[in-house]
């Protein structure tokens, strides 16, 4: 035991006696100690110490400078800073000094033990023994204290991890569960709101047909309702009536577009858990035009309410030649109004706005930008700026530095239309130095033509029956069909639709969906069991929440549409019904397929 104790031990001896030295190499020799240094230059002992790292020194005191005293203090500190061991290195002083203060003075410095000249071999041999054991004891307790700390802290950092992805779930869950609450009360005001956008699109439509006749639907010139000829017109000094009409037409405009993008608010409410939906429509866009709109939509708030308050903030469009991008033009211009008004809130004390819009050349993707071609949007304000905490947050869902004034939805928004858009979005912010939100877009010109084709009629007279249990939207319904040289019935509620289509043969039933008593799809059975051929399309305020929950198709129903409706979108539904029912019946003619907006049940 003691021999394999001394076998792995590392002994220093330091006397400046040749003699004693010689004497104790022979005796720790002989019971097997086999790594030994010892040194006669007391000044060499510091750095021999450091070097060799010994687990036990043998020490002279009386020696020259440094004597043995001041070796004890420097082979403290030595072992302090240098070996970083929590274990000291034994010292055992070997001196013919026999003086008891000597023998405090050495033991208060440190020394492990005390023997005097001349030594007893056996009693060195037994004193080495234990200290060295009492050392390799201590150092194999240290041991074992080192790996139990490293496995605790290995533990608790595993803890630590597993309490974060816990906490990120649960705030995952909570914020699913939050829009998914967001969702289910889009449902329940979904069908009364969009009943009253209908109302509102509706008439406006049928206004506009009368202030600007065939140009019902928004026309394709500057995005805000003017077209080229209007423009023309208007530099030619046209007589007051015509220049009247001219802005009343705008302004009908700009309702019905107001009213089809709220109509979208309460179904992109779910956008924020629910994937892409691949059968959204998208039509060719001219970003420009949606900017200008975006910026006549939002002029209450940023123009109107800021002088209100002695303020000043000026918008600065900046728009350059782009090509057309395949878009929604609804998601497209709440991004922007979003942007907009986000960019508003960063300006307390005014500033300004600016609205860029350009094609990437090669000389942008070398910069280290996006893939050159893309379109590029970019909104700039010199407002106070976000820190980099706030800057890598802003875009999360409920996130928000506006406290009970924001929803903390307005940016993340965005960041969901961007990504269904298949663009990409960079900001760059700083306090003090405002705020850039960089929008990349990918282009899509084969769709430019596409979008600019107006909804074809059936090219003859149906007669169609139009159910809903709200007398003014029966009557809307009734106007723009009759419009189209249609002959139409109406009937106020399930019950009494069901009376009228069982009475008398129409072509086209057209139905709403949430009625008291017998709702929409429980008229289209019986409309079915009674006459097959008859297409049913359903015309809902639920929007598509209603698809969302009925994981079945209505298979009495041919077609949904929902509510607020276009005439030009009502005109290809029923062309589209129209023209499938004919193909039923007749399977030698060739099926027109036009596009409807609306989404197949």
């Amino acid at each position: 035991m003691l021999r394999d104790t001394l076998s792995r031990a590392r002994i220093l001896i330091v006397d400046d006696e040749s003699a004693n030295i010689c004497l104790l190499e022979r005796t720790l020799e002989l019971i097997g100690a086999v790594n030994v240094r010892s040194t006669t230059d007391s000044q060499a002992a510091p750095g021999l110490f450091r070097d060799f790292r010994p687990d036990l020194v043998l020490l002279d005191l009386h020696m020259p400078a440094p004597d043995g005293f001041a070796l004890l203090e420097q082979f403290g500190a030595s072992a302090s800073d240098e070996i970083g061991a929590s274990v000291a290195v034994p010292v055992v002083v070997l001196t013919a000094d026999v003086n008891p203060k000597t023998k405090h003075r050495a033991l208060l410095l440190g020394a492990a033990d005390f023997l005097t000249k001349p030594i007893d071999g056996s009693e060195v041999v037994l004193r080495i023994r234990n200290l060295l054991e009492n050392r390799f004891l201590q150092l194999a307790l240290r041991g074992d204290s080192d790996r139990l700390t490293a496995q605790v802290q290995e533990r608790t950092a595993q803890l630590e991890d597993t309490l974060i992805q816990l906490r990120q779930a649960q705030q995952a869950a909570i914020r699913h569960e939050r829009l998914s609450a967001l969702g289910t009360m889009a449902a329940g005001i979904a069908h009364d709101f969009n009943n009253a956008l209908t109302l509102i699109h509706g008439y406006s439509e049928l206004l506009l047909g009368q202030l600007a006749p065939g140009k019902s639907e928004p026309s394709s010139g500057d995005g805000n309702g003017n077209d080229n000829g209007a423009a023309a017109a208007s530099s030619s000094a046209p007589a007051p009536a015509v220049a009247r009409e001219s802005m009343e037409a705008k302004f009908v405009r700009t309702i019905m577009m107001a009213a089809r993008d709220a109509a979208r608010t309460v179904s992109r409410l779910r956008a924020f858990y629910r994937s892409d939906d691949k059968e959204e429509t998208r039509v060719a866009v001219n970003l420009n035009q949606l900017v200008e709109q975006a910026v006549t939509l939002t002029s209450p708030r940023w123009l109107d309410e800021t002088q209100a308050r002695g303020l000043r903030i000026v918008i600065k469009p900046e728009l350059g030649t782009l090509p057309s991008i395949s878009g929604d033009p609804a998601e497209l211009r709440e991004m922007l109004t979003n942007l907009i008004f986000n960019a508003v809130d960063a300006l307390p004390q005014g500033g300004c706005i600016t609205l860029r819009t350009f094609v990437e050349n090669a000389s942008d993707a070398d910069a280290g930008h996006a893939t050159a071609g893309r379109v590029c949007l970019e909104v700039r304000d010199d407002g106070v700026g976000m820190d980099e905490t706030v800057r890598r947050r802003c875009l999360e869902p409920f996130f928000t530095t506006k406290g009970e004034c924001g929803t903390g939805l307005g940016l993340s928004g965005v960041y969901g239309i961007v990504g269904r858009h298949g663009g990409s979005l960079d900001i760059e912010s700083a306090p003090g130095r405002g705020t850039a939100f960089r929008i990349v877009l990918p282009t899509d010109e084969q769709l430019a033509e596409a979008s600019s084709e107006t909804a074809r009629q059936v090219g003859r007279t149906l007669r169609i029956l139009v159910v809903d249990d709200q007398r003014i939207v029966c009557d809307l319904l009734q106007e723009q069909l009759q419009g189209d040289g249609h002959t139409v019935q109406t009937a106020q509620g399930g019950a009494e639709g069901l009376k009228k289509f069982l009475s008398e043969p129409f072509d086209l039933l057209l139905t709403d969906q949430a009625m008291p008593g017998m709702n929409g799809e429980s008229l289209a059975a019986a409309a079915k069991e009674h006459a097959p051929e008859v297409p049913v399309i359903l015309l809902t305020g639920f929007g598509d929440y209603l698809q969302a929950i009925r994981k079945t198709q209505l298979s009495d129903v041919d077609l949904v549409l929902h509510k607020p409706v276009t005439l030009q979108d009502l005109r290809r539904a029923i062309l589209h019904t129209i023209t499938q029912a004919d193909h039923r019946e007749n399977p030698q003619l060739r099926t027109d397929k036009c596009p409807a907006t609306a989404a197949a049940a």
